[in-house]
């Protein structure tokens, strides 16, 4: 019975000493963030700083979204995937606007020219669609 029981102990010895001390091995040789700063050449360590404050804001941000995606009854993956329709959505929305003030600002810029008469029609051939124009 003893045999057994040393077996065990010697066992459970080895168990502890591998879970305990395997992780504090690791953490003993694997570098700190510092001394990996250190080791890193000027350009770097200047790039990093400049972008450290980009990075940090980035993360805040996207933790405060996380925070208020979980507030919801819904997934948080749901909800994200429905908050990217709507950004979608509303940036074509904006697209169209924006090539609609384009458009618009071209055709003032012809009319300015001399191009367009002011009821739209092209005062060469009497057409009426701007893309007809053969000056343009």
């Amino acid at each position: 019975m003893s045999g057994r029981l040393g077996k065990w102990l010697t066992m459970l010895g080895v168990g502890g000493a591998v879970s305990v001390g395997g992780p504090l091995f690791v953490m003993w040789l694997q570098p700190t963030d510092e001394e990996l700063f250190k080791r890193y050449n000027p350009d770097l360590q200047k790039r990093s700083l400049e972008g450290r404050h980009e990075r940090q804001q980035e993360f805040d941000d996207f933790v405060c979204k996380l925070k208020e995606y979980s507030k919801s009854d819904k997934p948080i993956w749901t909800v994200q995937a429905e908050e990217a329709e709507k950004m979608k959505q509303e940036m074509m929305r904006k697209q169209k606007q924006d090539a609609e003030a384009a458009k618009a600002r071209m055709e003032e810029m012809r009319r300015e020219a001399g191009l367009l008469k002011g009821g739209g029609e092209l005062k060469s051939t009497g057409k009426t669609k701007p893309t007809d124009n053969p000056v343009a």
